[in-house]
Formats: structure tokens, sequence, C-alpha cells
């Protein structure tokens, strides 16, 4: 659980993940970002670099060097293009280019500023260049924050699949500075919802009560409110990820929604649909599916679409094919990594709070595709 850790000047959440000699800290809190307590404890070395987007580097990237500066001889940046589209090979390579044209060591490094796609890249970075450099997540969206900074899953997207090439890499510490949020585009905050709202069905059906009460308070970041939420959701993802590190069983289950919603995205092509759009619409299309199967009923399915629709969105999912929409869903969801030999594996609540993986008839699949999409 979590503990109140005072700094040089304020006071934040500390949530702990625990994994031997890869353990760290989640930190979250208000104004985090300049706090020079915030980095103590970081590895220091000769280079850092600060890898960002062109949208947040305007905003924060000055922030953090000049928190980050007294720590390093040299503090390098590297600007990626905004977009999950642009997260592939070749952006990648402007990261590795930046690091051998500066002679950066297997010392150096790297600080990730920036929502899910900078987090994703800059850790895979890490992990590959001499063979393994440390980094830190500096999560500046909603999602990254509650969910994709945290655990260590790194990676890019091939054409054929989301997050199809990457690594388990773990951070050094994961700074969630709250006050950044509020330059962030209400689609993207709401989206960003998605993944705080999986938690619930998943693990915590307490939480989802709490949100289904609170969300409006959330989505207008009430300083409370929102600090709870990213908190617990820090906390459960922190508990599964203890547990399985690589997934090999228990963490599947944080992909709830994520079957359905990665062929959204793949579908769509990348960037179209926000990846929490995608799970949103993705989680409804599980949740259908757990309660044609019999596990939950469709009073469950109703509240899990008032709270998705009530945070701004969409409860459909999109027409990827005209002519034959379910198949083409079966198609891209059978490249989903928790395939085997071909069959799909979906995450689905096998009770309000628990959720289990397992396969389903594509026939059924098809009847909650076409009930399920617009």
């Amino acid at each position: 659980m979590s503990s109140i850790i005072k700094s040089s000047t304020k006071i934040f959440s500390e949530v702990p993940i625990s994994l031997g000699e890869r353990s760290y800290r989640i930190l979250i809190g208000a104004n985090l970002l300049a706090d020079g307590g915030v980095w103590e404890g970081v590895p220091e070395s000769h280079h850092a670099v600060i890898v960002s987007n062109s949208t947040v580097a305007p905003l924060y990237s000055d922030v953090l060097r000049n928190a980050i500066s007294s720590r390093y001889a040299q503090v390098h940046e590297v600007r990626l293009p905004d977009g999950e589209e642009f997260k592939n090979w070749q952006t990648l390579q402007t990261i590795f280019d930046v690091l051998l044209q500066k002679g950066c060591d297997r010392k150096t490094i790297l600080y990730a500023l920036g929502g899910g796609v900078v987090g994703d890249m800059t850790g895979f970075a890490a992990a590959c260049y001499m063979r393994g450099i440390p980094f830190v997540q500096v999560p500046t969206t909603l999602l990254s924050q509650v969910d994709s900074s945290v655990g260590g899953k790194t990676g890019i997207n091939h054409p054929l699949g989301k997050n199809m090439v990457g690594a388990f890499y773990q951070p050094q510490r994961v700074v969630c500075d709250l006050s950044v949020l509020t330059t962030l585009p209400q689609r993207e905050f709401s989206a960003g919802l998605a993944e705080v709202i999986k938690y619930g069905p998943i693990a915590d059906m307490q939480f989802f009560t709490w949100l289904e009460d609170k969300i409006e308070a959330v989505m207008a970041q009430h300083p409370e409110a929102l600090a709870h939420a990213v908190c617990r959701s820090c906390e459960i993802k922190a508990e599964v990820v203890g547990l399985d590190e690589r997934e090999s069983g228990l963490r599947a289950i944080l992909n709830f929604g994520h079957t359905f919603g990665h062929a959204i995205e793949a579908g769509l092509g990348y960037g179209i649909w926000l990846h929490g759009e995608g799970v949103g619409a993705g989680m409804v299309m599980a949740a259908e599916l757990s309660c044609r199967l019999g596990l939950v009923d469709e009073i469950f399915v109703k509240r899990l679409m008032s709270i998705i629709d009530r945070a701004g969105l969409s409860v459909k999912g999109p027409i990827l094919d005209s002519k034959d929409n379910a198949g083409r869903y079966l198609q891209l969801m059978r490249g989903d990594k928790k395939s085997e030999a071909g069959e799909i594996r979906f995450v689905l609540i096998e009770s309000p709070g628990k959720a289990v993986v397992r396969s389903a008839p594509d026939r059924l699949v098809r009847e909650v595709i076409d009930a399920c999409c617009s």
C-alpha cells in the first residue's frame, strides 16, 4: 500500500514496486517535477538524456532539466514527433542517434518525459542501448501515470500488431506529477480514465463503486479525487506486477478490454482512436462476452457502460470492415500477444472484481462484435 512521504517542499504518496533488486518507487503528488528532492537516489552519471515529444517538451523539458542538472555534467534532449503512429523503428532510431552522437556510455540515464508512447520507446531504447542503461519514467498523461509507466513493459508497434516488439525492463523510478495533467487535452484525459476504470472490474469493486460516485470530480481534476484515483490504480498495478512481472499468468488481467482495443487501433490505423478510447469500447465488448458466457449479469455490463460513457468515452466500437466487420476484428485479435497457436485469449470478468483469461467460440465473439459496434 502507499505511504505518505515528505520531501523538502511538499507531501506526496509513495507506492512501492517490489521486485527484489529491481524494486523502485512510484511518487505521486502535485508540483513534483521541479522539486530537486524528488530525484534524490536516482543514479548519477556524466550524461543524462531527456526524451520527450514536440508537444510536451516545450512545456516541461526546461523544468525537468533545471531540477536534475546538478546531478549530471551534460543533459541532452531528444524530441520525438507526437503520436501513436510514430511508435516505430524509425523514431526509435532517433534516440540511438543522439546517444551515439553525444558519446553516451552505459552509465547514461534516460528520462522519459511524456505519455505512453514516449515512455514505452524510451524504456525500450534503455533496454537495448549497450545492452541496458538506466531510465526514469516521468509520465505526463493520466494513462501513462496509472498504467504504461508502471511495470516495465517497453516496446514499439509493428504494422501488424501493437506492442509486438519490446522488452520487460524496469525503470529506476516513476514520478507522477499531477499538476502537469492540467495542460492535458480533455480527450487525452478521458482516454486515460479507461485505464483507471479497468482496475475495478478486475480487482477492486469497492474502487469501482467509488469511481461511480466520483467520476465527475476526477474529470474536473479535483485534487483529492484525482490523487486517490491515480494512487489506487498504481497500488493495484504494483501488486499485480510484483506477483507476475513478466506476464506469465496473473498480469494478463491488466489487459482487460485491450484485445478488442488493440484490434481497433490497428484496424483503423494507429492514432485515429487513442489507446484509451479503444480500451473503453473494448471493455464493453469483453464485459458483454463475459455476460454471454454466463459469468456476469446484464446489470454489471450496464454499470460498466454507464461509467465509460460518463468518462467521455464511446461504448460502441467502430466498423473496421463494411463487408465482414467481425471477421476483421477476429483476424487482428489473432495477432494479439495473448493469442496461443492462433487461439484468441480474452481477459473476461469471472465475477465483478475478479478477472480470468480464457478463450471463447468465434461464433459468440462475432455476436458480441456485431452487437457492440456501430
